[in-house]
């Protein structure tokens, strides 16, 4: 990494990262609830700038901790919770097919985005590898932001699908709606399906992590060449960004619950093949399966809080969902990981992964019907 840094060292920012945009989702979506989603995304846009900006020029460890790990996980919690619950609020029909088009290209930038940063580091180096996107991604945010409205109604129109005798009314985020919303937020917090979602979104995160940190090492380690195990984490990719797209409209349709059991199913016994054999086939066949259900997973939790919770303002409770899932994030690899390195091969991760991936499709079965709103 030419720092002399071990791979575990960069491995634990990674995982830092994604535990602090989890631990700062709940915040965030209450900030976005009480304060505007636009208001909110320049803060995240800021701390994107100052993150990546200073990310370039660390020369220490914990300078990277610092800087990769709490700025820019920070920043994430803000794109990943304010941003998805704004979404909402423009669409009462059709969220399904916002969401899925959002989560798709959520999917294609990071695809694109690990690329380029390794052809910026083999030309230009650590600085200009983390200072062009944050300069270029940063001004393209301020300029999108400078259109964006976070309620239709400040451009004089209504939700995408409300009825046309709808008076158009602007958000009022004055002491009466904030009162209503902190009333909303404990109302929704004595209900058991509350925390079963976050609960999902941790087994779910923490069990398909694993393959998405360790998929290629596996492949490797199980004999594959490096261009192969590659392809596979590819293909893995490419599946799970069309999945995005395609599960937020089905379960816009027939109701998230059923949604997720098939996900959460895609992702439980598919391991299982690779515990059987090893043949280049099997990792392929793995990554098209394993990629439907890692695809479908997060996508369907704006679909289910609409279904659950109607119009009420779902910031704060989506951010307490993405709790989990930057935890699950976090763990994931790391408990896979420590096994790895205790039993001398994978194969007590990939039932680790099966496990965690299990309990979340018990935990989705015991949700109540979607076709009902809980509060």
């Amino acid at each position: 990494n030419g720092l002399g840094w071990s791979y575990w060292s960069i491995a634990f920012a990674f995982s830092l990262q994604w535990l602090l945009a989890g631990l700062a989702g709940p915040v965030m979506g209450w900030l976005g609830d009480r304060h505007g989603v636009r208001l909110t995304l320049i803060l995240g846009t800021l701390l994107f700038v100052a993150g990546m900006l200073l990310t370039g020029t660390m020369t220490q460890i914990w300078q990277f901790y610092l800087y990769f790990g709490l700025l820019l996980g920070t920043a994430m919690a803000v794109f990943q919770v304010p941003l998805v619950s704004g979404v909402t609020v423009w669409f009462r029909k059709r969220l399904g097919l916002a969401m899925g088009t959002m989560q798709a290209v959520h999917g294609l930038g990071t695809a694109a985005f690990i690329p380029l940063m390794a052809i910026l580091f083999a030309n230009l180096g650590l600085r200009w590898t983390f200072w062009i996107p944050g300069i270029v991604g940063g001004t393209l945010l301020f300029i999108l932001l400078w259109y964006f409205r976070d309620d239709p109604a400040k451009m004089g129109l209504r939700p995408v699908g409300a009825p046309e005798d709808e008076p158009i009314k602007l958000i009022q985020r004055d002491a009466v709606y904030k009162a209503k919303a902190n009333a909303f937020l404990r109302q929704a917090q004595r209900k058991g399906t509350f925390w079963n979602l976050i609960g999902i979104h941790f087994w779910g995160c923490m069990g398909h992590n694993i393959f998405i940190i360790f998929l290629v090492a596996m492949a490797v380690d199980g004999g594959l060449q490096r261009d192969t195990a590659v392809g596979a984490y590819l293909l893995l990719m490419v599946v799970s960004m069309i999945t995005r797209f395609v599960v937020p409209i089905l379960a816009d349709r027939t109701g998230t619950k059923i949604v997720l059991l098939v996900c959460f199913s895609l992702q439980v016994l598919p391991p299982l093949l690779l515990l059987v054999t090893l043949d280049p086939w099997a990792f392929y066949v793995f990554a098209i399966i394993f990629g439907i259900g890692l695809g479908g997973e997060v996508p369907a939790f704006p679909i289910i809080n609409r279904q659950y919770f109607g119009t009420a303002p779902i910031g704060a409770v989506y951010g307490w969902q993405m709790l989990g899932n930057g935890v699950g994030m976090a763990l994931g690899p790391l408990a896979g990981g420590f096994l790895w390195d205790l039993t001398g091969d994978f194969v007590a991760s990939i039932w680790l992964s099966i496990a965690l991936s299990f309990i979340g499709l018990v935990s989705v079965a015991l949700l109540p019907t979607t076709s009902k709103e809980l509060t």
